[in-house]
């Protein structure tokens, strides 16, 4: 039976000249760079898969680099998606907003750009509690006044391809939900103790819902491979040995985070020289399907919780709603990679 609410898109659409050609999503809007030519190839490739019509892809026109100065974002990233909103009547409709490879991910203030547009209408530049943060339910903008915003990226234009092959190809795999805990930052304060905790609660909700899980106490480092889901600390680790990190394997579908403060400072390959590090681009090239990385010192209580992130996971949230659930603040330093349309333990209808 058509709904009210198609036949008002229908209009909408007939009226403005325009005819939708696809029968996909109606509440993901696609930003593009059009400087960018990797931002173009990634935001029609997602459209294409996901059959994103054209009215719900806004191409802006900024710089490629990775830090932007404030009030160029303003200009050139913030203000054009309010405007294409707008013009569109989409302000309401849209859920959730897919940035692309090349546009920028941080501003000159130490903003993470994805986490700044969230608030899209709200002029506070501040750092924001999460109205959605905890949530059991479905996320819309009409009900919490914000966006979830994610972003198809990484080390090379084919792995923030990848991740929306992945996406399409997820599902509720019987693979490994590894958490790598740290014993020594359970004498490290209430703050650090706080991400172990999670992660043991995180092991319960696994195992309760009959889902291979290993929590590691120990001091080591463990590498795994199928994995479904991981959070570990990073270089933080004691035992950390990057060509260990880099030997993590994922399958569609899975998703990760790790406790390091600089782990999305960068998605490129121009890394600190000897610095000695774990970035979440790396994780993305090793087959993760979504991951959460910060752009500066987001301090450990903008960490997303464990327990929170896995258990809406696999009870069904997708891929946007798990990662924003779990995580208490926006218009902060975090960044979500991944199509946030990814839900491989939803029921299928």
């Amino acid at each position: 039976m058509t709904t009210t609410r198609t036949l008002i898109l229908a209009l909408a659409l007939l009226l403005c000249g325009c005819a939708s050609t696809s029968s996909g999503p109606e509440n993901v809007l696609v930003v593009v760079n059009e400087k960018n030519p990797d931002s173009v190839v990634v935001g029609d490739y997602y459209a294409a898969k996901r059959n994103v019509a054209r009215m719900f892809i806004c191409r802006i026109q900024c710089t490629s680099d990775e830090t932007i100065k404030q009030d160029l974002y303003e200009k050139t990233i913030r203000d054009p998606i309010r405007s294409y909103l707008i013009k569109n009547n989409l302000r309401d409709q849209i859920d959730y907003i897919v940035l692309t490879r090349g546009v920028p991910i941080r501003t000159s203030d130490h903003w993470g750009v994805d986490s700044a547009l969230t608030c899209l209408f709200q002029d506070k530049p501040a750092q924001m509690h999460n109205p959605y943060y905890n949530a059991q339910g479905p996320f819309s903008h009409r009900e919490y006044n914000m966006y979830l915003v994610t972003r198809l990226d990484g080390l090379t234009l084919y792995d923030a391809k990848a991740l929306v092959d992945r996406s399409l190809t997820a599902r509720p795999e019987k693979g490994l939900f590894l958490l790598d805990i740290d014993p020594k930052f359970d004498k490290g304060g209430p703050g650090y103790k706080m991400v172990n905790d999670w992660m043991r609660s995180a092991a319960e909700i696994l195992r309760e819902r009959r889902l291979e899980v290993e929590l590691d106490e120990s001091p080591s480092f463990i590498v795994r491979t199928k994995l479904m889901g991981y959070y570990g600390w990073g270089y933080h680790d004691q035992k950390y040995k990057e060509e260990e990190y880099q030997r993590l394997r994922f399958m569609p579908g899975s998703i990760a985070e790790t406790a390091v403060s600089s782990s999305a400072s960068t998605l490129t390959a121009n890394r600190p020289k000897g610095a000695v590090l774990s970035w979440i681009s790396d994780l993305v090239a090793q087959g993760v399907t979504g991951v959460k990385g910060y752009v500066w010192e987001p301090y450990t209580d903008a960490l997303a919780d464990a327990g929170i992130l896995f258990d809406r996971y696999t009870s069904g949230r997708n891929l946007a709603e798990s990662f924003y659930a779990a995580s208490k603040y926006v218009h902060w330093r975090d960044m979500v990679i991944g199509d946030p349309l990814c839900a491989p333990y939803a029921k299928q209808k």
